[in-house]
């Protein structure tokens, strides 16, 4: 693992955009895996910024979407899926057999989660996995106690992430189980990238780099991963020495 501190969260999403147009410039039929929420979001809008200006081709490779709320897809305002095609897919022009994401609609969960673990394995793992991480720590829906070892899976929802999950919605919103890639996946790819941004998440990120390496704290898996990169803004980075 490795650590490296920006000064801004705009400064932290130009260089995660750039990370990634320079994967593709080396591997343009790189597998991407990309997270929704806050964190990314100016990182996705400065990527496509950089395609549209002719500076990646995006035409070759092909996303994963990270996770998703069971019950929701990408045309449900607040979904996962819902920013990613938003502020990327979307905008890049990709076309459908580039991207591939949970149908967390579905009457049969586990087979989507055969499917997407299958897309990956495809691909012999993931070239680039970015990702933040929430408030008690979880990466995807990966929640304090999931094992490592997980690929794809269904989880049951802490009450932290169902709080923090009506951000997303226009309403208040029922929300129990997440369906979402697994630890194991992000110990296989190539290139890990966790993004985390704010103040109020300096506590976790100390915890998570600093104590011990626990399924408690899923976050905590980096400190095992020699190809992790932890990007951080001056303000999540205020609790570390």
């Amino acid at each position: 693992m490795t650590l490296q501190t920006f000064p801004t969260h705009d400064e932290l999403s130009q260089r995660a955009a750039e990370h990634m147009a320079a994967l593709l410039t080396q591997k343009p039929d790189a597998l991407l895996c990309v997270a929704s929420g806050d964190t990314p979001i100016e990182t996705y809008r400065r990527f496509v910024k950089l395609a549209q200006a002719g500076q990646v081709d995006v035409s070759r490779c092909q996303f994963v979407g990270l996770d998703e709320w069971v019950g929701f897809g990408p045309d449900d305002l607040g979904s996962c899926s819902y920013y990613i095609f938003r502020d990327l897919f979307r905008p890049l022009g990709l076309r459908p057999d580039q991207m591939h994401v949970f149908d967390a609609k579905a009457d049969d969960l586990l087979d989507e989660c055969a499917k997407i673990d299958a897309v990956i394995d495809r691909h012999g793992g993931l070239d680039l996995l970015l990702v933040g991480m929430g408030m008690n720590g979880h990466i995807a829906l990966n929640e304090p106690g999931t094992p490592f070892t997980n690929g794809c899976h269904v989880s049951e929802l802490a009450e932290s992430t169902i709080t923090v999950g009506q951000k997303y919605f226009d309403k208040p919103t029922e929300l129990s189980r997440g369906i979402t890639l697994g630890l194991r996946h992000l110990t296989q790819a190539r290139d890990v990238l966790l993004m985390v941004s704010g103040a109020k998440k300096a506590p976790v990120l100390r915890d998570a780099l600093t104590g011990p390496v626990t399924e408690q704290m899923p976050a905590s898996i980096v400190q095992t991963v020699p190809q992790a990169q932890v990007w951080v803004d001056a303000g999540a980075a205020s609790l570390l020495s």
